[in-house]
């Protein structure tokens, strides 16, 4: 099992965000889905301790995550952001960036452009004069140049035109089927989850919830 979240609540300020919610997510790819507001973004959060609960334990691979070193289990299960936040320069500034903060002495520059759907020759492009597309796709890369177990997707998809949506979905069919690489992908649309995963975790706002595959 790589996660197992039991019982957690969070709130923000005054305002439950997840309420004694329960799931279990396997190895290979599972979407979080449910109405905005309902704690996707804030349980993604919870998985790899950008936040901690209220209340219940989430267990990774079997043991609780609150006793892991919070940099150690950043870098084996990486959060890719909603909106692309890159450093400034050009791409591969940002892959030596995201290595020095894993503390990675060496990484395979081009195969996390090849495996985010990008052309290694865009190495020395600048990110300022990217498209939000292929920012979005830098933003896999870097966390891609660590070599991470698991991903953790917010949305990856939600501001981009349906080509450059089609390109991350390619990007992650194919690390998908590589079989190395565990996803939970964040997702407002239910057909998005039906292309990118094998099973799905509901979650309904302000309320007890048990997430269940599908």
């Amino acid at each position: 099992m790589l996660f197992q979240i039991e019982s957690v609540s969070l709130s923000r300020g005054q305002k439950p965000v997840l309420d004694r919610f329960s799931a279990l997510i396997e190895e290979g790819a599972t979407a979080v889905v449910g109405p905005s507001g309902s704690g996707k973004s804030s349980l993604l959060r919870l998985l790899n301790r950008l936040a901690d609960p209220d209340s219940g334990r989430i267990l990774y691979r079997g043991s609780p995550i609150a006793e892991r070193d919070v940099l150690a289990l950043r870098r084996e299960v990486m959060l890719v952001p909603q909106l692309p936040a890159l450093v400034p320069g050009t791409i591969a500034d940002n892959l030596t960036y995201a290595a020095k903060l894993a503390r990675h002495e060496q990484i395979d520059g081009d195969r996390a452009l090849t495996d985010a759907g990008l052309d290694p020759g865009y190495a020395d492009r600048d990110t300022a004069k990217l498209s939000v597309g292929e920012q979005q796709r830098v933003m896999l890369a870097r966390a891609l140049a660590v070599e991470p177990r698991v991903l953790l997707l917010d949305e990856p998809t939600s501001a981009l035109d349906a080509e450059a949506t089609a390109k991350i979905e390619r990007a992650l069919s194919r690390l998908r089927r590589r079989g190395d690489l565990s996803l939970v992908v964040v997702t407002h649309d239910p057909q998005q989850a039906e292309r990118l995963t094998d099973a799905a975790i509901k979650i309904e706002p302000s309320r007890p919830a048990v997430g269940l595959a599908t």
